[in-house]
């Protein structure tokens, strides 16, 4: 395990060695460190722009990370143009470092503290679509049910979580709290949160009746986007179980 201070510590000599290198044009802090919400788990998350081709950029600190810094795993997430690359250290600190194009940088949330450099005005991260949550969770409910009827109990309880996880995604929605990456589940009221215990699967067996009550609670959920949509849907959903 790592502490704060040899988190920090490496913090600022990535910084430091984006700071000395000219194809490096800025640089910002992200995750929750840009909010000075850091705890003893948080990870580190820095955005760096990049002037040219980022692919030497992305090469030469990926090597400083292994050599230098104890890592001994990478993967990267791409979005757009934007390279994510996030590194897996020895002590189980993750360090993730963003690539962004020199014209792509800049803050889409919150989340973003520049550093040095200039950030250019960004459109900010869109929410989830409400409307396409439900489709999705209307859609991995009918597996819920072929899958039952199969005799496939294992993947049926994965689309169980899959319904569960898009109900709250709503719930999220609509108390205006992160709705993606379970980022905003634990900031739901203990009202919203309590009756969705009860879509926790505790074996096999139980798929049957964790499916009926997130189907309910996924019911509610619809009906504060749309009543009518809602009354439609009820009985389809409710026949499922």
């Amino acid at each position: 395990m790592y502490t704060s201070e040899e988190r920090n510590r490496l913090r600022d000599a990535l910084v430091e060695a984006a700071r000395s290198d000219e194809r490096v044009t800025g640089a910002a802090l992200t995750g929750s460190a840009a909010l000075d919400a850091e705890d003893a788990w948080s990870d580190i998350d820095l955005a760096f722009a990049v002037s040219g081709d980022p692919a030497p950029v992305l090469a030469d600190f990926t090597a400083r990370m292994h050599r230098d810094h104890g890592a001994v795993h990478h993967m990267d997430v791409v979005f757009e143009r934007t390279v994510f690359r996030v590194f897996l250290l020895a002590n189980t600190l993750q360090v993730d470092l963003a690539f962004w194009p020199e014209a792509d940088f800049g803050a889409t949330t919150p989340k973003f503290r520049l550093l040095f450099g200039t950030a250019r005005e960004r459109e900010p991260a869109r929410p989830p679509d409400a409307r396409r949550l439900i489709d999705l969770a209307w859609l991995h409910a009918l597996h819920v049910r072929s899958s039952l009827e199969r005799g496939r109990g294992w993947q049926a309880e994965y689309m169980v979580g899959r319904v569960r996880e898009y109900a709250l995604a709503l719930a999220c929605l609509r108390h205006g709290v992160p709705a993606v990456e379970g980022r905003g589940l634990d900031q739901l009221p203990a009202a919203v949160l309590a009756p969705f215990s009860e879509t926790l699967v505790g074996s096999l067996g139980d798929v049957g009746r964790a499916f009926r009550a997130v189907i309910e609670l996924l019911i509610g959920e619809i009906g504060h986007v749309d009543a009518e949509l809602a009354s439609r849907l009820a009985p389809l959903l409710r026949e499922l179980c």
